[in-house]
């Protein structure tokens, strides 16, 4: 417990500056401080405290021999006190300067304290570099997120969230709110269901996102709508997936794509240089099928140079792939000469994943002379480079049988690439490479309910030139839809819309839904694009996912002040917990126990 000491009031005192902002230029003032004790040294006759709060830390000097009374005062201090503290401002000698911190020239010299809480040991240290494990981080969140590291994680949160703002504003965006109580509607997770008190046997759903209602708005005439928004999904989390998670949401009507990516270039310049980091507009552009067939990948990481088909440079009787699909060559620099264990490590990572990989450009060279060297060409790979040749030997999969070879091979390169990283050194988490991956697939095939599924969402627009292939061959149909991609993550995903109903109606019959069950799912949007429906289109950015990249983070959990654990549960709160009896009872529910 914390000890039992006399407490203080504040009375009319205000804080005149925060612990972070004093400089030289602040000597000789007098100023009044508040915050948390950070750090504390008694050398007996002189009581140094670290004071903190959410700028940074300034310190404090308590001399016995100015006041006796208020240096034992300062001797009752221990970390995390609460206090507030008037003095001078005093330069520090140059002996004395500490470099480690914005306000190391100056020190308080202490005139006056209270003492405004004490505080429980904290569960863990307060500093920055300390590795705490992270169920205690959540159970005790309120005092992790005084750390310094997740002070400005939150901070640049914010800070985001702002230039977001300003900069939607400026390009004549309106800040519209859309309902989070809604109806059910299959968007690829399942949805948060929320009983209806008043009509038993109800549900409304918490939304996965305000697809509907930003179409909605623009039926509705308001051109362009903006809003950073919650949404939920019942999914399994990951590291870089929370059920509630937040997104910069925006529509505009009469969009080209163009007009989208010149919306969101500039917006995510100034995001970048908010963190302090430069990027530079317009970003690289590629269609998904160039994606797979360079990177095996639909968001692909630039800073790994891509992979090349080379089957056309060997034999046709070479039987290094299935006849008809692509031979690989997958190219890492500087990796060096690697160990036979690992380069067993490799072709064990592809087998396991349906490849045959060659690993000895030698023994190729023997094999079909003259070949690794045009290999080594196209690839620009050289000799203290990494160099595999990756096939498929068993019987394509999937409706798209060459786009499962490629994954494979997408694979095997992000996993050499992360794996011999310390050598290469080419993931550098600041270096930002920003890209939009172009006319997805319309339809991915659902092997579980055997019939076709929107890849995006069934509102995309399929790309006028295949509209015909909505019924003769979806597996080749393309949307207008494109993401866009940073360093390998998916940072947003968006689409020209469809506007018409005909076309909206071939598209639901497309993905096995029954006249009946599209009107009972999404009468309302059918009706209204009957209403004089403009063309529109617009995207969604993770804020969550930009912000964790951005603070050089691997987890969202970390710029989220109060994430859930990878099991779902809030160990602060102690969330999800029981309801009772009467909750139940007033939402006419009757609880099952699960079978053993």
């Amino acid at each position: 417990m914390a000890q039992q000491v006399p407490l203080d009031f504040l009375g009319d005192l205000r804080r005149t500056h925060s612990c972070g902002a004093l400089r030289a230029a602040n000597e000789g003032q007098r100023v009044v401080l508040m915050g948390w004790v950070y750090r504390r040294r008694d050398l007996g006759g002189v009581i140094f405290i670290h004071l903190r709060d959410r700028e940074g830390v300034t310190q404090i000097v308590f001399r016995a021999e100015c006041d006796g009374s208020l240096h034992g005062k300062a001797e009752m201090l221990r970390s995390e006190y609460v206090i507030a503290v008037e003095g001078l401002v005093e330069a520090r000698t140059a002996e004395n300067i500490n470099p480690n911190i914005p306000t190391g020239e100056v020190e308080i010299v202490a005139e006056k304290m209270w003492l405004l809480n004490t505080s429980e040991t904290p569960p863990f240290p307060m500093e920055e570099h300390v590795d705490v494990n992270e169920d205690m981080r959540l159970k005790y969140r309120y005092v992790d997120l005084r750390r310094p590291h997740m002070q400005r994680n939150v901070m640049l949160r914010s800070k985001i969230s702002l230039e977001v703002r300003n900069e939607l504003y400026s390009q004549g965006f309106l800040e519209i709110e859309t309902p989070f109580m809604t109806k059910s509607t299959p968007e690829g997770a399942r949805d948060f269901l929320v009983p209806s008190r008043i009509q038993p046997g109800n549900f409304y759903a918490l939304p996965q996102s305000p697809q509907i209602f930003k179409q909605l708005l623009m039926i509705s005439g308001y051109d362009k709508y903006f809003q950073i928004v919650r949404c939920f999904r019942d999914e399994d989390l990951r590291a870089d997936r929370q059920y509630e998670f937040t997104q910069i949401d925006l529509e505009m009507s009469f969009p080209q794509e163009e007009q989208i990516f010149q919306t969101i270039e500039p917006l995510l310049e100034k995001v970048c240089a908010v963190a302090g980091y430069t990027v530079k507009a317009p970003f690289p552009r590629m269609t998904y099928a160039e994606a797979m067939q360079g990177y095996g990948i639909d968001k692909p990481d630039l800073r790994l140079p891509r992979f090349w088909p080379v089957e056309d440079l060997f034999p046709a009787d070479a039987g290094l792939t299935r006849e008809g699909l692509p031979l690989v060559a997958i190219h890492i620099p500087s990796t060096g000469a690697l160990s036979r264990k690992e380069r067993d490590e490799l072709k064990d990572y592809g087998r396991e994943r349906g490849l045959t990989v060659y690993d000895d450009p030698k023994r190729l060279e023997r094999d079909f002379p003259g070949v690794v060297e045009k290999v080594r060409e196209r690839t620009g790979a050289g000799e203290n480079d990494l160099l595999l040749l990756a096939g498929w030997r068993d019987e394509p999969k999937g409706q798209r049988p060459e786009e499962t070879v490629y994954q494979a091979c997408g694979q095997l390169r992000l996993y050499a690439g992360q794996k011999y990283n310390d050598r290469h050194k080419l993931l550098d988490p600041t270096d930002f490479r920003f890209l939009w991956v172009l006319d997805f697939p319309m339809f991915e095939w659902n092997d579980e309910d055997s019939r076709w599924v929107a890849a995006h969402h069934p509102f995309t627009s399929p790309k006028d030139e295949d509209l015909e292939k909505l019924t003769t061959d979806p597996a080749r149909c393309r949307a207008r839809s494109y993401d866009i991609v940073l360093n390998g993550v998916e940072l947003g995903s968006g689409s020209i819309r469809i506007h018409r109903q005909d076309i909206q109606s071939q598209v639901f019959s497309a993905v096995g839904f029954s006249l009946e069950e599209a009107r009972a799912k999404f009468g309302y949007l059918l009706d209204a694009l009957t209403y004089g429906a403009p063309p529109h289109g617009g995207i969604a950015l993770g804020l969550d996912r930009l912000v964790m990249i951005l603070a050089g983070e691997s987890s969202i959990r970390e710029v989220i002040p109060f994430p859930k654990t990878a099991k779902g549960t809030d160990l602060m709160s102690e969330a999800p917990s029981p309801a009772n009896e009467r909750q139940l009872r007033e939402l006419g529910i009757q609880l099952r126990r699960p079978q053993s």
